[in-house]
């Protein structure tokens, strides 16, 4: 999220690696819902009076339109990953006037770079779709569909789509910690603020379920602290910022733990936890693994690390996006993406619980 990720580098990481292929096709193509903030966004915020944009030059030099799409990304994210993985083409942002008709059928992205879970989240960025407005906007979608394929249908293929979430980051980027002396800082500690996050995205995911979702990926939180942009800010000999690094580890634990409780209730393993957190651990602590030169200094920006302000036409621009890990003060880079897509595909339990995607798609693709 540009100033806006905080939800930052909700990063998956297989170890291993150094050279990444392209993901896998998996059998069995089904339609593809997003949700969250700017590590997702597909381009909604293109079409609403925000700060929070991807729609300028550099954004988008290795798309293959070599454009800015409103991705926050040199290139492909993470979404537009997954659909090649499933063998779908990329879901539109829903406020695209091009999606209609049938192209509706292949899925949507609500995303909306800078919500969070809270409403609070974000509001310095003015007129974003925030998480309970995302959702609205599905049920318009399922009434969209209906009017196409038939009601019947509709719940169908909302029954059998793969849905990717990705919340939390900016609710402590840019909420709890956005100043020294913040509102939700004098209402929380940090214990009690992750409680209190993870309580309402207990209720965003009951929503999506009540929604028709069935198969929901669920990403944490990155390692706050170590992104190029709080380098710039927060730290003084190049470490990892303490605070929201510490926020981090209390927020990815309790979202794991509710994510267990609540399949448990609903008696089926409908939601997928992708430890963004450990994964991302390993590649700040071994870039060179993963064929990148630095996991500290982002391609695209400013000032220290290039973490300072946001990635513009004026910015440093490094000349091989292949050899960063990140792509802009808060955001990995395009290749980033694809070993972070390769991990939801194939990581072990340690990165995601209870299965992987490859794994879910073949459970899904049986009679």
């Amino acid at each position: 999220m540009m100033s806006c990720s905080g939800a930052v580098l909700a990063v998956l990481v297989v170890v291993a690696a150094a050279v990444v292929a392209p993901p896998p096709a998996v059998e069995g193509a089904r339609a593809f819902f997003v949700f969250g903030d700017s590590l997702v966004d597909n381009g909604n915020n293109n079409y609403l009076a925000t700060t929070a944009r991807a729609d300028s030059p550099p954004y988008g030099i290795d798309y293959p339109t070599h454009r800015p799409t409103g991705r926050f990304s040199n290139g492909y994210n993470i979404p537009d990953l997954i659909s090649q993985a499933i063998g779908a083409e990329s879901t539109m942002a829903y406020l695209n006037p091009e999606l209609r008709g049938e192209k509706l059928l292949v899925g949507a992205n609500f995303a909306s770079a800078g919500i969070g879970i809270l409403n609070d989240t974000g509001i310095q960025f003015a007129n974003i779709i925030r998480i309970n407005e995302q959702l609205e906007l599905f049920k318009e979608y399922q009434m969209r569909v209906s009017a196409i394929i038939g009601e019947e249908e509709a719940r169908l293929l909302v029954k059998s789509a793969l849905v990717l979430i990705t919340l939390g980051g900016n609710d402590f980027v840019n909420n709890y910690f956005f100043t020294p002396i913040t509102l939700r800082r004098l209402q929380f500690n940090l214990l009690d603020f992750s409680n209190f996050l993870i309580s309402q995205y207990k209720n965003i995911l009951l929503m999506l379920y009540k929604l028709g979702a069935r198969r929901v990926l669920v990403t944490g939180t990155g390692p706050l602290g170590c992104v190029p942009s709080q380098l710039a800010t927060r730290s003084t000999n190049g470490q990892c910022a303490e605070e929201p690094q510490q926020a981090a580890a209390i927020f990815n634990p309790l979202l794991l733990q509710m994510l267990v409780g609540l399949n448990k209730e609903l008696g089926s393993d409908v939601f997928v936890a992708a430890n963004a957190n450990q994964m991302h651990n390993d590649f700040i602590t071994n870039p060179k693994a993963f064929g990148f030169i630095t996991s500290k200094v982002a391609c695209c920006g400013q000032g220290p690390y290039n973490g300072v302000g946001v990635c513009n036409p004026s910015s440093n621009l490094c000349p091989d996006r292949e050899v960063y890990a990140f792509w802009d003060p808060f955001h990995p880079t395009e290749r980033a993406n694809r070993i972070i897509v390769q991990t939801l595909l194939t990581g072990s339990d340690k990165y995601m619980f209870p299965m992987n995607l490859t794994t879910i798609m073949a459970l899904d693709s049986m009679p």
